[in-house]
């Protein structure tokens, strides 16, 4: 028999979980995402988000409470009556009338091999700290903040030169599965659930876009990891002096590289930089109202000498 589950998310990385639930054959009784936001150049058009859009071509009724404060928004939850609420990247933290608004509970998908990277922004902070390994984790939510027991994990190896967007449709991609997976188990009521570990417990703050600006200071390692932690956004950036004027120039893509001389020294025309230890090299480039572009190209419309420090 199949499951009567409340979908909760709001970004594309929600998607192919709402989508494969629906294929599996479960009645999705109802869809929770965050309210239509501001878009367009002067901010004046209201966008639903990608969940919700989903959810409309699927023909799921869709709710966006600001939050569940209210009385109302906590019985209408509960009036669906549904076996389980999936949370896959929603966007609010749930109450405990929400948590326990359900037969069997909430179950989330949640990006990182927990407990390592609670929080907002664990697709990012994995890469930015080096890590060789990530995965998703089902877990069934209790008040934490990401800390209920886990259900079920599905790991993936984090390449060298994976940038965050790469690892981010993997992931979406793995926890869709995932969570398919899951909800079978639960279904069959045999899905077991191991609580976290205390140990080895890190948060992953949200991005903060005085942390993107590139510290080519610091070992070609760290600033290589910086750079594809937040690529494609918010973008890694430096600072060059372009028709007499500083500019902003973001970086998508790097390799590590050998060389080395003062930090931020372009050591070549093809955009080597010395770092604090080694040199790092840029393989993708944007510039302010531009298209991103591989490093050779970039260079024949923007040259940037050898020998400039960059900042």
């Amino acid at each position: 028999m199949a499951l009567r589950i409340i979908f909760m998310g709001t970004p594309d990385f929600s998607v192919p979980t709402l989508t494969a639930l629906a294929q599996a054959g479960h009645e999705i009784v109802a869809v929770y995402s965050q309210p239509p936001r501001p878009a367009g150049r002067r901010g004046l058009d209201l966008t639903k988000s990608p969940v919700h859009q989903a959810a409309e071509a699927l023909g799921i009724p869709v709710l966006t409470p600001l939050n569940f404060k209210l009385e109302e928004d906590r019985q209408v939850f509960a009036d669906f009556k549904a076996d389980v609420a999936v949370v896959v990247a929603y966007g609010l933290l749930l109450p405990q009338a929400i948590l326990d608004g359900t037969r069997l509970g909430c179950y989330n998908g949640h990006a990182s091999l927990l407990p390592r990277w609670r929080g907002a922004a664990p697709i990012q902070r994995a890469i930015m700290a080096g890590d060789t390994e990530t995965g998703i984790m089902v877990m069934k939510m209790d008040k934490g903040l990401d800390t209920g027991p886990v259900a079920l994990t599905s790991r993936m190896p984090i390449s060298a030169e994976m940038t965050a967007g790469e690892l981010h449709d993997a992931l979406s991609a793995i926890g869709a599965q995932a969570m398919v997976n899951a909800m079978e188990k639960l279904e069959a009521d045999h899905l077991p659930l191991t609580p976290q570990s205390d140990e080895g417990v890190l948060y992953a703050a949200k991005i903060d876009k005085a942390e993107t600006r590139i510290d080519f200071s610091r070992p070609a390692a760290d600033v290589h990891n910086h750079i594809r932690g937040l690529s494609p956004f918010p973008g890694a950036w430096f600072e060059a002096e372009l028709n007499g004027k500083p500019e902003r120039i973001k970086v998508l893509a790097s390799r590590v590289a050998s060389g080395s001389g003062q930090p931020g020294e372009a050591l070549d025309s093809i955009l080597t930089i010395a770092c604090g230890q080694g040199a790092v090299q840029l393989t993708r480039l944007q510039k302010a109202g531009g298209k991103p572009l591989a490093a050779q190209e970039f260079v024949r419309g923007t040259p940037l000498a050898q020998g400039t420090v960059f900042a």
